[in-house]
């Protein structure tokens, strides 16, 4: 006898299917062959060239409702699917199909006294349950390398791009089709229910690992409530630290870049940090570039005194991650009250100093505990494109299991194997 049809309108059973799935399809995507896998990349890719006009119409109605809902600005801007970001999606497929496959991959294997050899190989996690807001390239982004490392993947975007994030699903499922792979590989969820996020999260027989990407709202929450282990991605409260030895021309420029370039991500700076000896001659200038972007400054007392724009910083000030055209200012004594400041407040998501002093970037490198820390750049290059991953399905701020902009290889694991010719222990 048949079982009977599942009701989808029923979000349980609608997620267990999606569930059950999704494991049979990583059974079948842990076999692929890396030319199929690359083969599937390179097909979404053609299916988004060729679905512009049908990407852009979804993303209007996504952008229209978020006018209508009175989104904020940052939020609207992660929103949009402009020509340049489709553009960039299809570069992230191909680049991400020009990586080595990590599937399989042997590593450190060694002959012990016994005479067997021990190594490490790296697989797949399996099921990777995603969360994320706003942002519709995400979806490509997760779908790419969760495909590439061997995992079947379940999509939750936002409600906010659900026109989009379909019309993106279709050219995915496209391009798993032309390749010959099972289109459960990558599902997206054609709904938007919050118990979907709850029942998703909850499913340990079916998904492996969940990574959410989003406010801190939506982290705490899948944090707390989770039956899954979770790779979290927390807010970027990111800093600058001007040296008292840094190029003042170059300083200007890399604050200026890794604040205004994109208001609305998690590696755009939200608090600049300098040293007192420098401050008097490397503020002025700077709060006028920052003034021509229509920048909001809030700083310290001691920055008040110079910047007479600037309005007085409050202790949240120090702690926060605006996504918006503000920044706070704080004037420090050196580099050891910058450390502890960045320690203190930062997010560990990523910090950056300036200085031509080699000695202070070692110590700011080594002593900063962030998942990107930089020496003399924007820290807007915190992502996984520019750090050459293809794309990123998240920057991690955890210590475990992967940490920075997770790729190819955060989304696999190890397991020891054992090579003999009828060993036996003595």
């Amino acid at each position: 006898m048949n079982s009977p049809e599942i009701q989808l309108t029923d979000i349980d059973a609608y997620m267990l299917k999606l569930g059950a799935q999704a494991r049979a399809a990583a059974a079948d995507i842990n076999k692929a062959a890396t030319a199929s896998k690359n083969a599937a990349l390179l097909a979404i890719g053609e299916a988004l060239d060729g679905s512009r006009e049908a990407l852009m119409a979804a993303n209007a109605l996504d952008l229209d409702a978020g006018r209508e809902k009175g989104l904020e600005p940052a939020l609207m801007d992660r929103l949009e699917l402009t020509p340049a970001r489709i553009d960039t999606m299809i570069e992230g497929l191909r680049q991400v199909a020009a990586l080595p496959d990590p599937v399989g991959e042997i590593s450190d294997l060694k002959y012990r006294p016994s005479g067997i050899q021990v190594g490490r190989m790296r697989v797949p996690l399996g099921v990777i349950g995603i969360i994320y807001e706003s942002r519709p390239n995400v979806t490509c982004e997760a779908a790419s390398l969760c495909l590439k490392s061997g995992n079947a993947t379940i999509l939750r975007g936002g409600s906010e791009a659900i026109n989009s994030n379909q019309a993106i699903a279709r050219c995915i499922e496209a391009g798993l089709l032309a390749a010959n792979l099972n289109p459960h590989v990558v599902q997206i969820l054609d709904r938007t229910d919050r118990d979907a996020v709850g029942k998703l999260i909850t499913m340990p027989e079916y998904v492996d690992v969940i990574v959410p990407r989003g406010g801190k709202g939506l982290i705490e929450r899948i944090s707390k409530d989770a039956r899954v282990p979770v790779i979290k991605h927390l807010d970027g409260n990111c800093h600058v630290y001007i040296d008292d030895q840094a190029d003042l021309d170059k300083s200007v420029r890399v604050v200026v870049n890794a604040k205004t370039q994109r208001f609305g991500t998690c590696c755009t700076l939200e608090s600049l940090l300098v040293a007192e000896d420098i401050a008097a001659e490397v503020l002025p200038p700077l709060a006028g570039e920052l003034e021509s972007h229509k920048v909001e400054m809030r700083g310290c007392e001691k920055t008040l005194a110079i910047v007479p724009g600037a309005i007085p910083a409050t202790e949240e000030d120090w702690e926060m991650e605006y996504l918006a055209p503000i920044i706070s200012i704080k004037i420090v004594r050196g580099l050891d009250e910058a450390i502890e400041h960045i320690n203190y407040y930062s997010s560990q998501h990523t910090d950056s100093i300036m200085t031509t002093n080699i000695n202070r970037a070692q110590r700011f490198l080594r002593e900063v505990d962030s998942s990107s820390v930089m020496v003399n750049a924007s820290t807007r290059f915190a992502d996984g494109f520019e750090y050459g991953l293809g794309a990123e399905i998240g920057i991690s701020t955890d210590k475990l299991h992967a940490r920075g902009p997770v790729g190819l290889e955060g989304l696999t694991s190890q397991k020891y194997i054992v090579l003999g010719d009828g060993h036996i222990r003595q």
